[in-house]
This record gives C-alpha cells, sequence and structure tokens, in this order.
C-alpha cells in the first residue's frame, strides 16, 4: 500500500493535514475498536457523522475525543448528528451549527462548521449526512455549497455521509462544483459500505479550488488499522484524505 503523506508543515507556510470522514453510528457498537481505527489514522480533522444526540451526549463526544487524543469542536446533536474533532495542530477560530428544513416524516438533517488555523493556512471544514430521501437529499447538496461558501475561506473541505453514489444527482452536484477526493488522487480502497455489504461509495471527502488532494480512500491496510476493528467499530468504513492546504 502507498503511504499517505503525514502532517507536517511545509517551509512556504502550506499543510499538510489528515481529514477524517466516519459514521460512528452514535457509538453503539465497539467504542474501544472505533477510537483505535481514528487513533491509527492520526487525523488532524475527524467529519463524524450519527454522533451521540441524547442522553448526555456531550460526556460521549469528549470521551471519544479524549480518547482519540483529540478535542471537540462543534456539531453533535446540536446540528443533529454531524460532529468535527481535531487535534491540537488546530486553532478554532470559529464554529457553526445549522439546522436544514425538514420534510416531514424524515429525520431532521444538519451541518456542523468550523473554521481552523493550522499555521498561516486556514481551512473551513463542514461535516454532514445527508437524506435518504432524493429531493431533499438534492436540495441539501445545494445547501452545502452554499453554507461552504459563506464560510468565506479562500480553502475548504466538506465531508461525510451523503446517502448517495458516484452517479447519484446529488454527488455529481458536489463533485461538479468541488473535488472529489477519491477520484482526484485514489488511495487505499473506494467502497465505504460495511465488510461484506453491497459495494457502494457513498461517504466522501470534497475540497474547494486551491486544496492539493494528496490521497484518500478507506484506510485497509494503514498501519494499525486491523479489519476486526473496521468490522466491529461501526456499520461504515471511513476515509481518510491527506491534504495540501496553502498559506492564506
Amino acid at each position: 500500500m502507498q503511504d499517505l503523506p503525514e502532517p507536517a508543515t511545509e517551509p512556504d507556510g502550506s499543510v499538510v493535514v489528515r481529514v477524517l470522514s466516519y459514521n460512528i453510528r452514535s457509538m453503539r457498537d465497539d467504542v474501544a475498536a472505533l477510537a483505535r481505527v481514528i487513533r491509527a489514522c492520526r487525523p488532524d480533522i475527524v467529519c463524524v457523522q450519527e454522533a451521540p444526540r441524547f442522553f448526555r451526549w456531550r460526556q460521549a463526544a469528549a470521551g471519544l475525543a479524549g480518547s482519540c487524543g483529540l478535542v471537540y469542536v462543534s456539531g453533535g446533536a446540536t446540528a443533529s448528528g454531524p460532529m468535527i474533532l481535531s487535534s491540537l495542530r488546530a486553532h478554532v477560530e470559529r464554529t457553526e451549527d445549522v439546522l436544514l428544513p425538514r420534510t416531514p416524516g424524515l429525520h431532521q438533517r444538519g451541518f456542523t462548521t468550523a473554521v481552523l488555523r493550522f499555521g498561516r493556512a486556514r481551512l473551513g471544514v463542514l461535516s454532514c449526512h445527508l437524506s435518504i430521501d432524493d429531493q431533499e437529499r438534492y436540495e441539501q447538496g445545494r445547501l452545502l455549497l452554499d453554507r461552504l461558501s459563506a464560510l468565506d475561506v479562500p480553502y475548504a473541505v466538506a465531508a461525510g455521509d451523503l446517502n448517495d453514489r458516484p452517479d447519484g444527482r446529488t454527488f455529481r452536484l458536489l463533485a461538479n462544483a468541488l473535488h472529489d477526493g477519491w477520484a482526484t488522487k485514489p488511495w487505499g480502497r473506494e467502497h465505504t459500505t460495511r465488510l461484506g455489504d453491497p459495494l457502494q461509495r457513498i461517504d466522501a471527502v470534497f475540497v474547494t479550488e486551491g486544496v492539493q488532494v494528496l490521497g484518500c480512500g478507506v484506510p485497509m491496510g494503514l498501519p494499525g488499522v486491523e479489519e476486526r476493528d473496521l468490522r466491529a467499530a461501526t456499520d461504515h468504513l471511513p476515509v481518510l484524505a491527506a491534504l495540501r492546504v496553502p498559506a492564506a
């Protein structure tokens, strides 16, 4: 397996950051296995979906972050599931949680966003979990692009569970406006559904113009990421991307 670049600061002030997107199914599975997978990926940013949302959810979020050597940044119940964690490399400039228009009979959805600074590099971050309904999902895709633009930073990343495949219209909407990490620089495994399930890529990392994708995919084969942990941790596979972000 080709190595994924390590987090670093370049002489020109640009930074290499690792971004992990992971649907953790409200931590209903093996939390120790989940933490082992996250730690092995050595992320600077984790875009979580299906974070705990109910009883003592903040305690659960803080516990997960602490067990992974990370800190809580934003989201959780306040964004109806999406959450952002970060390493201590990141300085948090601002955060915002957004609840999306809801179709009666369907789950409430939301975005959580943050602007993070790594030295001289600033990066907008958005974590999302889009609807299972095609029309609602498409409208959420349009709102995602609007929200990313509203962060008003030169560089940004959006990551999450799209509930859509690359040939779906919402996935295409995002891929036409942003750069799809896997399609740009494939690394690791492509499909993000649970091992043994039908092969689908429904989780993704997208970046804006100017952010260089150095590798993106499911980190199977990465040292420390064990198949048994991936099976035990949750019902999705994580997506890990290494990105080079220019200095602002």
